[in-house]
């Protein structure tokens, strides 16, 4: 008997990125793979919770083994032919700690515009440039603070990372 060897080729962005990405070709129809992680998710025994929604699959820690830097795991399954669909998944913290980092780095990138412009009239009003300066100073180190905490916030939860990539190599190979 020849068994068909099914390998599955994983395609990763560079570790730059604080939200990973990559792409799995898969041999198989988009359908047959969202049943497959509905019945995974349906089982109660798992640590690994989820929801499905047209295409896309959800999946993240239990509650229990939650904190605030673990990740969920985004994937969308597209289908290409009728025997074949390719798999896309993002790897980011849950939605509330994304917004809160996008909303902060909003408010620091808006805040050193206007002390760039409050620079701007000082100079032309030959007025003390301390504050402006030291601001624009400031913001950018803030700036490179947050990079580096929300690095250090993906290092915290890569365990966790890692359990969702294996949880979901197990229902796509199963």
């Amino acid at each position: 008997m020849d068994k068909k060897l099914n390998l599955l080729i994983e395609k990763r962005n560079s570790e730059v990125f604080l939200r990973p990405r990559f792409t799995i070709d898969l041999d198989k129809n988009c359908k047959e793979i969202l049943e497959r992680f509905s019945d995974a998710l349906k089982n109660e025994n798992s640590s690994i919770i989820g929801n499905i929604v047209d295409g896309h699959v959800f999946i993240k820690v239990s509650k229990k083994e939650e904190h605030f830097w673990s990740p969920q795991l985004h994937l969308e399954i597209i289908e290409k032919t009728s025997e074949s669909s390719f798999l896309k998944g993002l790897f980011g913290p849950k939605p509330a700690v994304w917004t809160l980092f996008m909303f902060i780095h909003f408010v620091i990138g808006i805040s050193f515009i206007a002390f760039c412009m409050l620079l701007y009239t000082r100079v032309s009003l030959n007025e003390s440039l301390f504050f402006p300066v030291l601001m624009m100073i400031v913001l950018p180190i803030i700036w490179l603070l947050l990079y580096f905490l929300g690095k250090i916030g993906k290092n915290t939860g890569k365990h966790q990372m890692r359990k969702l990539h294996s949880f979901m190599m197990q229902v796509i190979e199963n």
